[in-house]
């Protein structure tokens, strides 16, 4: 028995054609892949990281005047990153119970 590879394709979404005039799709528009959507995330946690950095700087040099701003800040860079852990943790959880699968 040959096993192969898994061919890994974006997902399409199809709507019934009376609800197709109620939404508002352009064609022309690309479908982003999973792993589009995880990188630009990926990107988007690590600019929060260097947002909340410069503002903890900026806040150790005196430059900032409300410290809210750093205090919330640190707030979403945290919740990005835990967010971040939270699914790589969820992907290599389902990867090991695929592995576990026996064929």
């Amino acid at each position: 028995m040959q096993i192969e590879k898994l061919q890994m394709f974006p997902v399409k979404m199809s709507v019934p054609l009376e609800k197709a005039s109620a939404v508002s799709v352009q064609p022309t528009e690309q479908a982003k892949t999973f792993g589009e959507f995880l990188a630009e995330s990926i990107d988007k946690t690590n600019q929060l990281q260097k947002n909340a950095e410069n503002m903890n700087i900026a806040l150790a040099a005196g430059k900032v005047n409300d410290i809210s701003q750093v205090v919330v800040a640190t707030a979403k860079a945290q919740l990005a990153l835990e967010l971040t852990m939270s699914i790589r943790n969820k992907a290599v959880d389902a990867y090991q119970e695929i592995m576990r699968m026996q064929v």
